[in-house]
């Protein structure tokens, strides 16, 4: 089974900046795709960003204002959020997926006030 421990949510004002970070139980060296997922309230999950061994790719609405990165020795998926927005609230999700099955976190959650 592998586990997956998001970090580094909170509460900021617009303008802000967050860093979220996912510890992963296994190598990330053997895993297809990485991402970052999140759900507002009454909506449905969306990709934030995804990273692979050869692309990375954003949601129109974060392009130019997030960054995902992956540290291989810590096991780890972080997501690097600036001029964060309103919008941006949400519960976001970690996941990783090996061969054809994907690992989901519990969940931090991201609150921008305005």
């Amino acid at each position: 089974q592998v586990q997956l421990v998001e970090s580094g949510g909170g509460l900021v004002q617009a303008g802000g900046s967050l860093r979220l970070s996912c510890v992963v139980s296994r190598s990330i060296l053997s895993s297809n795709t990485m991402g970052w997922y999140r759900q507002a309230p009454g909506k449905q999950r969306e990709l934030v960003a995804a990273i692979t061994s050869s692309s990375i790719n954003y949601a129109d609405s974060v392009k130019g204002r997030f960054t995902i990165s992956t540290d291989n020795a810590k096991n780890t998926v972080n997501l690097q959020m600036s001029s964060l927005k309103p919008e941006d609230t949400a519960v976001y999700y970690c996941s990783v997926a090996y061969l054809f099955r994907a690992y989901w976190g519990q969940g931090t959650q991201v609150t921008v006030s305005s």
